[in-house]
């Protein structure tokens, strides 16, 4: 299984990049979690820059989400809401299909308890328009369980994920 882990942050020592760092140390034998730049390079969303051919960066995001089993997306709160640059990732996939029916974990390292929802719901909105399956939904306070919780955040999202990957699933 292939977990492709993206971080709504672009700072390199954010507590959200840390957090998909854990859950790629904490991957059993099998699930492989990958951490996505792709992000950075993307330019801002404009259905006209397709008109005139296939822009590289969209093009490589593309491939990272479609390859992916999964997503895992740990995202700061940034005005209540999501932080732009995830947005427009997420809007650069949703005409082209590759987050529709997917399996997306989402969750934000936070300094305490009772922070980080409202970007977590307004990420939740926003991967409703493609039916994602979402699991998790909660931050996950920087302290003494961090590492046990995004463990078991990574748990779930690979349950999940191979029970939609079954056969009998899929009809």
């Amino acid at each position: 299984m292939r977990i492709l882990a993206v971080c709504g942050s672009l700072k390199a020592e954010s507590a959200n990049r840390r957090l998909l760092s854990v859950a790629a140390a904490s991957a059993p034998p099998g699930v492989t979690v990958v951490l996505s730049d792709a992000l950075r390079a993307l330019p801002h969303f404009d259905p006209d820059l397709e008109a005139h051919g296939s822009h590289a960066a969209v093009a490589r995001w593309r491939q990272e989400v479609a390859g992916a089993d999964a997503l895992l997306i740990a995202s700061p709160e940034y005005a209540f809401s999501l932080p732009g640059v995830l947005k427009n990732g997420i809007d650069w996939l949703i005409g082209s299909g590759e987050l529709e029916r997917k399996v997306i974990a989402i969750t934000a390292a936070v300094p305490g308890p009772g922070r980080g929802r409202r970007g977590l719901q307004a990420i939740h909105d926003t991967l409703a328009a493609v039916s994602a399956t979402i699991v998790g939904g909660e931050p996950i306070p920087v302290g003494p369980d961090f590492e046990r919780d995004v463990r078991t955040l990574v748990r779930d999202l690979i349950e999940v994920a191979a029970a939609r990957s079954t056969p009998e699933r899929r009809l």
